[in-house]
């Protein structure tokens, strides 16, 4: 082969070998490409096919559903209406009475492309998708058209909770066939008439009058911003509520309008800088009398919506309430009003909450003081932090239900921190009380105590159960999911959930859902019954000793929560502010931002909070000012109104419970014992079964009589001799003493004999008794006779007058002797004893002199009169 021709060769195996290398490369290539697109087919047809199963159970959509005219009656408990909520909040504008500026100020900030698209605008329809797809299949952000928010507010709920892919489906769907059966003109008439702009005013006509006092066709650039920006959020842009927000959006609306090149630079300019509150009229007589069911119909939309997806301000219900109109008119008085209660400020926020205690049905709601329109903020139904008004629900209801603890467990209320923590709990009073109960220590509200039981004794899943029968969630407490340490003594609740969770220990232990509505008749006839179950949520034993203990707190704020002739049990409650915000705040260190009061009856449950919107400099309740208190004054006024004429008994003591005297300071608890004063001795209650058996000896054991008391008398000696035996109690290091009597005189001895030389003659009693601990026993006596004593000289004489005397006979006398010499000194000293004394009788009759027992009879004598 030629080198040519072997060159060549070489050269076609190297093409063919770049040939194959390259062919390799735009084969993976391809498949890549075909498999992306298999892929994207494959994605298409299952969204596809997602979609077509989605609007396969679209609901049709009606001209009734469009224009919505069915309103909604709510009925009283009486079954009297108190309110009606749809048509007549609504004026129907024809497309001619709604001026061009307000069409122009809902396409600047809602539907930017209006005019052009189909129903739906597919940047916003991916914008949903990634966000079904980043949030779990819940729709966040925007995106929708004005035709298919006019869909959603026709036959949709506009909760954010139901904004699913499935129906961003519907709504698309519905909104393309809309467009093609209304024109353009006719779907922004329709949605500009079906807008909800604050409270229960629909449509920009209603919203004109309401807001400004003039039809819509009057309306300025400013005013159809504000209306404009207001359908995103209704009540949270409300003028007359949040003035600086509403301002604020009605803004954006504004520039987005001049950028669109809908107006001028200076008629934007001149808009922005008109007060929102320019032209506001005042509320009519008809809009301030429905404030004064506010509160109560907006529990009433929460609950149907939630419980049954109707929305009563177009779905043309009947609905059975459990308003009491009497106390919702007295509630709102109360807080709207200077008559029954001095807020000290006018900014001062409060909620109300009137529970029936066995039944949940909620009579009366109050969710704010002077409130700027309809359907603002609700805080009866918003959570607050709750302070001790908490400890009866995470700690001492837990307690006794888990642990059997009684009234009278002891606690030591001292420096502390939580183990495992860095938080050290501080009573109100910065002072530690020592051994205390459990009772005294929830009346007073002890922090320690609480956080003591609550993260020593208790179980987190204890405390969750507890809470979770009285319809609490433990992960709501908090901002973040769980119990923590410091739930022993504060949390986050709603004024509503507080007076439920309270009812549950007026009603037994029995806990029915606070409720609103107890039926909904809907257009069709159908019946919805709403009254949720009532379920046992504790032991009788725990409701009642709770209430037991709770008695004592109205009993001592007799001052501001007392109701002559009303048996009640109630629970304080404040809050303080985070350390850094007295500086930045100003506030002083006796401020707290929240103050609360929860009481009951054996009819009903009372929550009332008080605080503020926000924090500013300002805003805090004082002791000082009077303003801490104001909770304590709204429910003695509104519990005292709603009280009279009912039968407000006493609760009834189950036989689960026992009520046991026990002794004071004992640990764990004693019987009294027989010394234990009457000032030492508590009356506590106890879950039957684990009552104290043991008895005290902390004032002395039960004294007894001394046994073995004896007397002998011996006659050669003249000595009475007193025993007995030795008397030993359990302490060995108390002593005793005896007290011994005789003949009435009595003295006290440690020994266990007494003699008496010379005992007066006669029958004698003797008494003897022990003395220890303070106090003495029961006496042991005996009795013996003394014989007469008789004189030497009379014996003598007598023994000489019975012998016989002999003849007498003389005899010398004998002689006599001598004094013995030592007598003579002692006549001499006698004799001379200085003129006037008396001479002592035992000279005259020294055989019976005895110097030794006189010393003694004297001293026996001065202790008896001592």
């Amino acid at each position: 082969m030629s080198e040519k021709e072997q060159v060549s060769r070489q050269h076609y195996r190297k093409n063919k070998k770049q040939s194959r290398q390259s062919g390799g490369f735009k084969h993976w290539f391809k498949r890549i490409i075909q498999a992306l697109f298999l892929l994207v087919t494959l994605a298409v047809i299952a969204g596809g096919s997602l979609f077509v199963y989605y609007v396969s159970s679209a609901p049709d959509l009606t001209e009734e559903d469009l224009v919505g005219a069915f309103s909604s009656d709510l009925l009283d408990k009486n079954g009297e209406v108190f309110y009606t909520i749809g048509a007549e909040t609504r004026n129907f504008a024809a497309p001619e009475e709604i001026p061009d500026i307000m069409v122009d100020a809902v396409i600047a900030i809602e539907d930017q492309r209006f005019k052009s698209h189909f129903g739906i605008d597919p940047i916003g329809i991916g914008r949903a998708a990634v966000g079904f797809v980043t949030n779990r299949g819940q729709i966040v952000g925007g995106g929708s058209t004005v035709t298919q928010q006019l869909v959603k507010l026709s036959v949709f709920s506009t909760a954010p909770e139901d904004q699913t892919l499935e129906r961003k489906a519907q709504e698309a769907w519905l909104a393309v066939q809309l467009e093609r059966q209304l024109s353009k003109e006719q779907i922004m008439t329709m949605y500009l008439n079906r807008i909800n702009l604050g409270g229960n005013i629909y449509g920009v006509a209603a919203a004109s009058e309401h807001y400004f006092g003039k039809p819509a066709s009057d309306l300025e650039i400013h005013e159809a911003a504000l209306f404009a920006g207001m359908a995103q959020a209704p009540n949270r842009f409300n003028p007359r509520i949040n003035p600086d927000l509403a301002e604020r959006r009605r803004n954006i609306v504004i520039r987005a309008m001049q950028s669109e090149g809908m107006i001028t630079e200076e008629e934007a300019d001149q808009a922005i800088n008109t007060p929102v509150t320019e032209g506001l009229v005042e509320l009519s007589v008809v809009e301030q009398n429905d404030l004064v069911v506010d509160s109560f119909v907006t529990q009433v939309r929460h609950e149907i919506r939630e419980k049954t997806g109707l929305d009563i301000s177009t779905a043309g219900l009947t609905i059975e309430t459990n308003l009491d109109m009497e106390a919702q008119q007295r509630v709102f008085d109360v807080l709207n009003s200077d008559e029954y209660v001095d807020f000290v400020k006018d900014n001062v926020q409060s909620a109300v909450s009137l529970v029936e205690v066995e039944t949940g049905k909620i009579r009366a709601l109050g969710g704010a003081r002077n409130p700027g329109g309809l359907r603002e903020t609700n805080h009866a139904m918003e959570k607050q932090t709750t302070g001790s008004t908490i400890k009866p629900l995470t700690t001492y209801g837990p307690a006794i239900e888990f642990l059997q603890y009684s009234t009278y467990h002891q606690i030591v209320d001292e420096e502390y921190t939580v183990p495992g923590t860095d938080w050290t709990p501080r009573n109100f009073d910065r002072q530690f009380r020592g051994q205390m109960s459990l009772r005294d220590a929830l009346v007073e509200s002890r922090n320690i105590p609480a956080a003591k039981i609550m993260n020593e004794d208790l179980e987190t899943s204890q405390i969750d159960e507890f809470l979770g029968n009285l319809g609490i969630d433990s992960d709501e407490l908090n901002d973040s999911p769980g119990i923590f340490p410091q739930n022993a003594i504060n949390g986050e609740m709603t004024p509503l959930q507080l007076a439920g969770a309270y009812a549950a220990f007026s009603n037994g232990g029995n806990f029915t859902q606070p409720h609103a509505v107890t039926r909904v008749t809907t257009r069709d006839g159908q019946e919805i019954n709403l009254v949720p179950e009532t379920n046992r949520a504790m032991s009788d034993y725990t409701a009642y000793m709770i209430t037991d203990i709770l008695r004592g707190v109205p009993s001592n704020l007799s001052s501001t929560v007392g109701i002559p002739n009303l048996p009640q049990a109630g629970k304080t409650g404040t809050t303080n502010f985070a350390p850094e915000d007295y500086e930045r705040f100003n506030h002083p260190s006796h401020g707290v931002p929240d103050s609360w009061y929860v009481g009951y009856t054996s009819n009903y449950s009372l929550s009332v909070w008080t605080g503020f919107d926000r924090n500013a400099e300002g805003n805090y309740l004082s002791l000082e000012d009077g303003s801490r208190l104001i909770p304590r004054h709204i429910y003695r006024e509104v519990m005292s109104y709603v009280s009279q004429g009912l039968n407000n008994t006493e609760w009834t003591r189950p036989s689960s419970v026992t009520e046991v005297a026990v002794e004071d300071g004992s640990d764990p608890a004693q019987l009294p014992g027989p010394n234990t004063p009457d000032s030492h001795i508590v009356n506590e209650l106890f879950v039957t079964g684990t009552e104290p058996t043991e008895v005290s000896t902390s004032f002395g054991e039960e004294l007894s009589a001394p046994t073995g008391l004896s007397a002998d008398y011996d006659e050669e000696s003249d000595e009475l001799t007193i025993t007995w035996d030795e008397y030993t109690l359990d302490n060995e290091d108390e002593s005793v003493t005896y007290n011994l009597s005789v003949d009435g005189q009595s003295t006290t001895l440690s020994d266990t004999e007494a003699v008496i030389t010379e005992p007066p003659s006669g029958s004698l009693t003797i008494t003897l008794s022990v003395s220890a601990y303070g106090n003495t026993g029961p006496e042991s006596s005996v009795s013996i006779t003394i014989p007469e004593r008789i004189d030497e000289e009379e014996e003598e004489e007598e023994e000489e007058e019975n012998v016989q005397t002999p003849p007498v006979t003389e005899q010398p006398a004998a002689p006599q002797p001598e004094p013995e010499p030592e007598e003579e000194p002692e006549e001499e000293e006698t004799e001379e004893e200085p003129p006037g004394t008396e001479p002592d009788p035992s000279e005259e009759e020294p055989e019976e002199e005895k110097p030794e027992e006189e010393p003694e009879e004297d001293e026996t004598e001065e202790d008896s009169e001592e």
